[in-house]
């Protein structure tokens, strides 16, 4: 704590106790009794309770203050409410107003969107000194304007990283108008900022000595020489900026130490020019600046001057500011934070750079520019695991998305980069970002699980995420009643369990029950929390024993309330996956049954084979799939449309990926182990895409639709129907030429079927409901599949290994024969 409070307790004799009954071990004897003892934790010191408190978040705060009148005073002691973080919260102006008696020494405020920046206006905080605010977007001048007008005490004012689109020239002056205490503005994405805005600053603001316009489209770049208290400068990611000019008149800035000029077109001569030229300037941060990184200029040594950019080493450069306080360069940062340094003009340097780096390094792993590997693995993740030790809150944060971004090489496939992974890994960084994750701040909790997600996509760190007790640590997290956190750590569950060694020590640490109840928790809260809740409760039931947890735990109800209510399709296709999973164990638990009974159950599934997205209607076949190995399921799944709903399916799915292909024709062989099922998927017309997939080039697909075919093949009118539609063709092919076995021989029994004299009678009056079928040749069509039956009987038999074997009858040469004809798989199968 930087004070420590030490407040008379003004408590009255009859004051409320809050009372905990404790047990202490009495070892005189060998029972070893427990005595029950009465705690009075009211008697603790104020100071005590204080300190407490200080190491909660806003809402335990709230809690413990619950608990009795004087703690609910000392919940409210102003040094507990010198900065409050409104980010994880919707702060509305009812809420900013029932906060405002807390934050009458309200310092620092952090607030995301407009519906906050709106409303903290009521917290009647006049005393503000800083405020930063991010999903500035929709932020207005009008808002801006009572903002600064409310404080004008301000003298720091962050928006962004993201575009603050609608704020123009008119708020800034509004804002130097209004805070002449001002020493900090960091705006970005603004569209234009014009002369008389930056002249309005240098006129009223005498104090001004850090500004940063990041990513702003036009801004007046001569005016700046204006602002001749301006120490520090960013104007990173500016690309349209008069470099020239630009750099003959901030090289007259008096005071200008620092400046950033990271994802601009600055040219190599206006960096020699700035270096050369200006008398204050020590630090310049050029990260990923095309031209002067093109290998064509190298004159970036000026004597006393700094310029950090990739293919510099950064660390060495930061070291070459102090003398020897540090002993390693890498450990620069690290070595300066516990030096206690009493160069006040270093440090200012920096703790600027911190905020530079940690903002240059995220943007550029956000757009992940090419040939930027080298960086990164030579520097940049050692640069972010030193930015994440930053005593600065919005440095770690942002040092942390960073690390959970960099790594990303394919968002929609969920691919990471295994050298980026394992160099943070083997530069300690896991234990770092586990460190960061026990922290009270809910902020640094939010991105430091992400980073842990995102990481152990990487089986390597994830396996040491779980030795270095991180399962235990996202477990908790995903208890968090802040919904960030929540999201975050179920993000990294997801990952983590899709190890299979990881499974256990998840369900081990309460993960599975912390997953069902972030569903029940935010049942609308958002696609994010509940799409990666269902992705790791899909992973986890795919064990037999999680399975059963997420049973025990409730998660059929929530998974069956996600598929029928839920709008979003990935927490759709995530909790279909995961009923698919926990009815995938057949006899060994009771889940299959279960899911079945769970009310609205399987019409939700078979609505879902109905969805535009092709993910949802893969594993929502996949779910009827699996059920259908359930006798009353099966029944069940019929009735709620499920036959007319997997035939549609079948027939629009011929170009669809193998997965749903394999799926939507195993949904039909589990519903067509039914006489009523098969004679209705026949009558539906599902005999003409089972053979159109059955002609599909991937293994599995063949296996699946042979069954189904099979399995239809066992009613007359079916088996006149595959006749009838070119099946005879296809399956002599899957006989004949599939690589699987299975398929082979599946094709063979339907085959076999077919032609046992079983549509003999029904080929008379054709199988189509008019009553007149299609013209064929059934003896044509029995001689080729006979043919083929008979060579796919051969396949299993070497005839001089057969014959030497019955002469022989010796043990070894009949198994040797058996082996060969045996089909491991078709003990599992299900037929009529």
């Amino acid at each position: 704590m930087s004070r420590r409070v030490r407040r008379k307790g003004a408590q009255s004799k009859d004051k409320e106790k809050t009372i905990l009954q404790s047990y202490s071990e009495n070892f005189d004897g060998p029972s070893s009794l427990l005595e029950k003892v009465e705690v009075d934790w009211t008697s603790l010191p104020d100071d005590t309770v204080v300190q407490l408190f200080s190491c909660l978040n806003y809402r335990d705060r709230a809690s413990l203050s619950s608990t009795c009148r004087t703690w609910r005073a000392l919940g409210s002691s102003p040094c507990l409410w010198n900065s409050l973080d409104l980010r994880a919260h919707k702060c509305d102006a009812a809420t900013a107003a029932s906060l405002a008696s807390r934050c009458a020494k309200l310092q620092k405020l952090r607030f995301r969107g407009a519906e906050s920046a709106n409303a903290i206006m009521n917290l009647q905080a006049k005393g503000l000194r800083e405020i930063s605010g991010d999903f500035c977007r929709e932020i207005t001048d009008a808002t801006l304007s009572v903002m600064a007008a409310r404080h004008e005490a301000l003298e720091s004012l962050q928006l962004g990283p993201d575009a603050c689109e609608r704020i123009s020239s008119d708020a800034i002056k509004a804002v130097a108008l209004c805070c002449p205490l001002l020493k900090r503005l960091r705006l970005s994405g603004i569209r234009d900022i014009d002369a008389d805005a930056i002249n309005a600053l240098a006129r009223h603001c005498g104090q001004l000595s850090e500004i940063g316009f990041m990513d702003c489209t036009n801004f007046d770049e001569a005016a700046l020489g204006n602002v001749v208290s301006l120490r520090f400068l960013s104007v990173a990611g500016i690309r349209n900026m008069e470099w020239s000019s630009a750099s003959q008149i901030w090289n007259k800035l008096p005071s200008l130490t620092g400046l950033d000029v990271s994802r601009t077109d600055i040219s190599a001569s206006a960096v020699s020019r700035l270096l050369s030229s200006s008398q204050s300037l020590k630090v310049m941060c050029a990260l990923n600046c095309p031209l002067i990184e093109d290998g064509t200029y190298t004159a970036y040594n000026h004597k006393g001057k700094l310029l950090l950019a990739l293919f510099n080493d950064i660390f060495k450069g930061v070291a070459s500011l102090f003398g020897d306080i540090t002993n390693k360069e890498r450990t620069v940062f690290s070595d300066w934070r516990i030096s206690k340094n009493g160069d006040k003009s270093l440090n200012e340097i920096m703790t600027w750079l911190e905020w530079i780096l940690s903002h240059a390094l995220l943007r550029i792993a956000e757009v992940n520019p090419q040939l930027l590997d080298s960086f990164w693995l030579r520097q940049g993740a050692a640069l972010l695991l030193s930015l994440i030790q930053s005593s600065q809150e919005d440095v770690q944060e942002r040092a942390a998305t960073g690390l959970a971004t960099f790594v990303v090489i394919d968002d929609e496939n969920a691919t990471v980069d295994c050298g980026r992974a394992e160099a943070v890994m083997r530069d300690g960084g896991i234990h770092l970002l586990l460190d960061l994750a026990r922290s009270c701040r809910e902020g640094l909790q939010s991105e430091a699980a992400k980073a842990i997600a995102n990481l152990s996509v990487n089986a390597k760190v994830a396996k040491t995420v779980a030795e270095e007790g991180g399962i235990n640590i996202l477990a908790d997290l995903a208890r968090s009643m802040n919904r960030l956190v929540a999201e975050e750590a179920a993000g990294g569950l997801w990952n983590l369990s899709v190890g299979e060694e990881h499974k256990g020590a998840i369900a081990e640490a309460g993960g599975v029950k912390a997953l069902v109840d972030l569903i029940f928790k935010w049942p609308s809260g958002g696609d994010g929390v509940l799409e990666r809740a269902a992705g790791a409760l899909a992973n986890l039931a795919a064990d037999d024993k999680c399975s059963m947890e997420v049973a025990l735990a409730g998660g059929v109800h929530a998974l069956v309330m996600l598929a029928r209510s839920c709008k979003f399709e990935g927490v759709q296709e995530q909790a279909a996956r995961a009923l698919a999973n926990l009815a995938a164990h057949g006899d060994s638990n009771s889940n299959n049954a279960a899911v079945g009974q769970e009310a609205g159950a399987l019409e939700a599934l078979v609505q879902l084979t109905c969805s535009h997205h092709e993910g949802v209607r893969q594993e929502a076949a996949g779910a009827l799939w699996n059920l259908s190995f359930d006798d009353r399921n099966r029944e069940a799944i019929a009735a709620a449309g499920g036959v007319e709903a997997l035939v549609s399916l079948a027939q629009t799915c011929s170009n669809a990926s193998q997965g749903l292909q394999e799926r939507a024709a195993g949904a039909l062989w589990g519903l067509s182990v039914s006489e009523a099922n098969s004679i209705a998927i026949g009558r539906e017309g599902g005999v003409a895409p089972l053979i159109a997939l059955a002609r599909s080039e991937a293994e599995d697909v063949h296996e699946t639709a042979a069954g189904a075919l099979w399995n239809l093949a066992f009613n007359p009118g079916n088996a006149l129907r595959i006749v009838e539609e070119g099946g005879v063709p296809a399956l002599v092919n899957l006989c004949s030429s599939s690589v699987s076995k299975m398929a082979r021989f599946m094709a063979a029994l339907a085959l076999a079927y077919m032609f046992d004299g079983r549509m003999d009678e029904v080929a008379l009056i054709g199988s189509s409901s008019e009553g007149s079928s299609k013209s064929i040749s059934l003896d044509g069509a029995r001689r080729m599949a006979l043919k083929n039956i008979e060579t796919f009987v051969r396949t299993f038999s070497d005839q001089q290994t057969f014959y030497a074997a019955a002469a022989s009858s010796a043990p070894a040469s009949l198994a040797q024969v058996a082996e060969a004809a045996r089909i491991q798989e078709a003990g599992h199968l299900r037929c009529r």
